[in-house]
């Protein structure tokens, strides 16, 4: 019959406790249920040794949920789904966040299955249970082990109280799913297209597919659809790719990249009318321009700023300020006004400026060292004035002169894999012992299966990979969000960011590597003072790459937001900086910003504005190092505050990757304005600057 298949599963001890204390009405139920399934696991907490029950063995919507001596009993009994659900009663309830609640304290209950996110709950790898919706775990109300204790949702700490032991041997989905392939793209217009793949496979099922173009999420799908509408930005262009995600959050490889041109909406030949009441002054070795808008029949993206006739930086502003000038010297300077499709209008007449003879600005000169076919990543300056740079994609490891503007290659690090993205060979970082007592370089990069962080013996001027040792590997890796920086801190301890792997609940995963600052010992062992007993220093980060200390011996960290803000954060041990459920200062989901115990950051940026990468501190000043922005933030620390906020640079060498404190108390700078989507070598053209600061 039905139930004894339903039933089959329990001891004889079992079945004879559920048979004096099941309703006839539910068994009834059990039996005449289409298709249900009985649970296949109890949930047995860590701390109590009792099991996650249905108060009163209750089949009412919305029953609560507490801790009770195992019996195995059908209100016991759980079923995680290939949808994200804990369904109990033989499938016929689901495990449910009171009233949509995201809040520390929340109570769950047992309630009709409706598929929405309050639903949709992980078991993660350390025996938490966190919700899909608030991102808070399954937490025995005031860590008590007493009979009838309530289950709330609460902030994820992994102690005795939120971890549940399986009876089905504690089996944990870890298998992501394979890559989604075959990207079509139907019905471009303007504003809108059509995307299609094929289906991705999973050990226990997709639960969603999710859309992004150059790291930033787009749409996301459930795991039986494959082709979505996706909203575009007129004449744009993006690289499109798809991840497949499990109901226990496991995400795929990304896909391959499909690029795509969105056209205008409409043809546009008209320039914008000139520029008018171009002016200009003279501080010191900077020169500050002001110009009145222009018009256009669709409407002015940028001005274009021309010294002596050549184009030396772009802005969306009324003012431009040119910094760096040689002293005594005269300049002349133009502007010209450009519309979205490229029409320029004509160039204002000139206007001439003459530097001052000394330098009063915080920017005095910007001289270029050197160029590159590859992507300058990691930079470190070494006690002799020359400098070691990572080249991303080559995979290799190159000595500058500045004196002479020689290059050398010191060596290529094996075993590097791109991600056709943004992973490959990243941060580098030496101990101030570099190399005359401590001839260990330290590197972050991306193997075909992980990222992960080394280190190996710089001898006589070459990487002697015969030393290699792996610090630490299984940070997961994936097309975007790797993170990468490396700092060693006044501790002696070595901090590593890194990114979420393009997967939220990594980052609010205490237990896991991804979306954190680690922090281990210069040997690769774990520091015994660290906040969660393992690597992790801090948590709930998307994709930081920029890491600096400052005079105080604190730790300031850079993060890319997603499409709305990124994010500067001064880290504190054992923080939670909110991500995914906070974006800077806007709130995503859940209860947002506002949730208890998020650390808010120190400044954030429209990613417009932004998409920030490294960063550094010289004379208590953060410099900020910006790609999509193409500028330079300088901001003065001032207590645990940002004051003073300028931009240098803007749309003068384009998009900059990395700056780095010189031996001399200046600025390091790179660029990263061709092939940083890919990972093909020497497909760039790029440029390293060393920058005298002033004031």
């Amino acid at each position: 019959m039905a139930i004894d298949t339903a039933f089959k599963t329990l001891n004889a001890g079992a079945l004879r406790r559920l048979a004096l204390c099941a309703p006839l009405a539910l068994l009834s139920a059990l039996a005449a249920a289409p298709g249900s399934a009985f649970a296949t696991t109890t949930l047995v907490g860590k701390a109590s040794g009792r099991c996650m029950d249905v108060v009163g063995n209750s089949t009412t919507a919305g029953a609560a949920i507490q801790i009770y001596d195992c019996h195995g009993g059908a209100n016991q009994r759980w079923e995680f789904t290939a949808s994200g659900e804990l369904r109990t009663f033989g499938g016929t309830r689901c495990l449910d966040a009171k009233n949509q609640g995201t809040t520390n304290g929340t109570l769950v209950t047992s309630s009709t299955c409706n598929g929405q996110a309050n639903q949709q709950w992980r078991y993660n790898a350390n025996g938490t249970i966190s919700g899909s919706q608030s991102g808070l775990c399954l937490d025995v109300t005031s860590a008590s082990n007493a009979q009838k204790a309530p289950v709330q949702l609460w902030a994820c700490h992994g102690r005795g109280n939120q971890v549940w032991n399986r009876s089905d041997g504690g089996t944990n989905d870890t298998q992501a799913p394979s890559i989604p392939g075959n990207l079509k793209v139907a019905n471009l217009q303007c504003r809108s297209a059509t995307l299609s793949w094929s289906s991705a496979t999973d050990n226990v099922g997709v639960a969603f597919y999710d859309i992004y173009h150059d790291g930033q999420a787009m749409a996301s799908v459930s795991g039986s659809t494959l082709s979505t509408s996706l909203t575009l930005s007129p004449g744009a262009s993006w690289g499109l790719y798809v991840n497949a995600r499990d109901a226990a959050g496991n995400v795929s490889q990304a896909s391959t990249t499909l690029p795509i041109t969105v056209p205008q909406c409409s043809t546009d030949t008209e320039p914008p009318t000139m520029p008018a009441g171009l002016t200009g002054s003279v501080a010191g070795t900077a020169a500050t321009l002001r110009w009145s808008a222009s018009t256009d029949n669709v409407g002015v993206s940028a001005y274009d700023v021309y010294r002596n006739d050549a184009k030396v930086g772009s802005t969306s502003n009324l003012s431009y300020t040119d910094s760096g000038l040689a002293a005594n010297t005269t300049y002349r300077y133009a502007v010209a006004a450009r519309d979205a499709q490229g029409n320029v209008s004509t160039r204002t007449t000139a206007v001439s400026l003459t530097t001052g003879s000394s330098c009063s600005n915080p920017v005095c000169s910007v001289s270029q060292v050197t160029t590159d076919t590859d992507i300058p990543w990691g930079l470190v300056a070494l006690p002799d004035g020359k400098v070691l740079y990572s080249r991303r994609d080559a995979q290799d490891i190159v000595r500058l002169d500045p004196a002479t503007g020689a290059k050398t290659t010191v060596g290529k690090i094996p075993n590097v894999s791109g991600t056709d993205g943004e992973g490959g060979l990243m941060g580098l970082a030496v101990t101030p012992a570099f190399p005359a007592t401590d001839p260990w370089l330290y590197v972050m990069h991306t193997t075909a299966s992980d990222n992960r962080v080394i280190r190996l013996k710089y001898v006589n001027g070459t990487l002697d990979t015969s030393t290699i040792q792996v610090l630490l590997s299984g940070i997961l890796r994936n097309k975007y969000h790797n993170g990468g920086r490396l700092r060693f801190g006044p501790d002696g301890k070595l901090y590593v960011a890194t990114g979420d792997a393009q997967n939220g609940a990594n980052a609010q995963n205490t237990s896991g590597l991804n979306g954190k600052i680690l922090r281990m010992n210069a040997d690769g062992t774990r520091p015994t003072d660290n906040p969660f007993g393992n690597y992790v220093w801090s948590y709930g980060h998307r994709n930081p790459q920029g890491l600096a200390f400052d005079a105080q011996g604190r730790l300031w960290q850079q993060e890319f937001g997603d499409g709305t803000m990124d994010e500067t954060n001064l880290i504190q041990k054992g923080g939670n900086y909110g991500w995914p459920d906070c974006e800077g200062t806007s709130s995503r989901s859940g209860s947002g910003c506002a949730t208890s115990g998020y650390i808010a950051p120190k400044h954030t940026y429209p990613t417009a504005d932004g998409s920030c990468s490294g960063i550094a501190i010289v004379r208590n000043v953060l410099y900020v190092a910006c790609q999509r922005g193409t500028r330079v933030y300088r901001e003065v620390i001032s207590g645990d505050s940002l004051t003073n906020v300028q931009e240098l640079f803007r749309g003068t060498y384009g998009r900059i990757r990395t700056v780095e404190p010189s031996i001399d108390g200046n600025l390091w700078m790179s660029t990263t304005n061709n092939g940083d989507k890919d990972s093909t070598a020497n497909n760039s053209d790029e440029k390293i600057f060393k920058v005298i600061l002033g004031n």
